[in-house]
């Protein structure tokens, strides 16, 4: 699918945790927004996957959308579910791992 048909495919309402499939042994990810002002970004990690411990310069939401995982921020782990959100500070050390499969959007906001 291309880039063009990706966009027509989110200009009608979809259900967020439909957006991609699973992986074995994997991280998916879609950028639905890629703006100067920030990013909209949808994630499906398979079990036990993740994101090494990072530092960004922007502030982010991380909203859960299936699923339970860890998000470790500036040292302290937070057990994240479905339904819920967790802001994630610029500048602060954070990582991802999924406890079990684990679908989320991460808004990230650059300006």
């Amino acid at each position: 699918m291309d880039k063009s048909s990706d966009l027509f495919y989110f200009m009608k309402p979809t259900q967020s945790k439909h957006i991609a499939d699973y992986q074995p042994d994997s991280i998916v990810s879609k950028t639905l927004i890629d703006k100067r002002s920030g990013t909209v970004t949808f994630f499906a990690f398979d079990e036990n996957q993740g994101l090494s411990e990072h530092i960004s310069p922007f502030d982010a939401i991380a909203i859960i959308l299936d699923g339970e995982g860890d998000i470790k921020i500036n040292g302290k782990k937070y057990v994240v579910k479905e339904g819920e959100m967790i802001v994630m500070p610029a500048s602060k050390p954070h990582s991802i791992k999924a406890r079990v499969k684990f679908k989320m959007f991460l808004i990230m906001i650059k300006a």
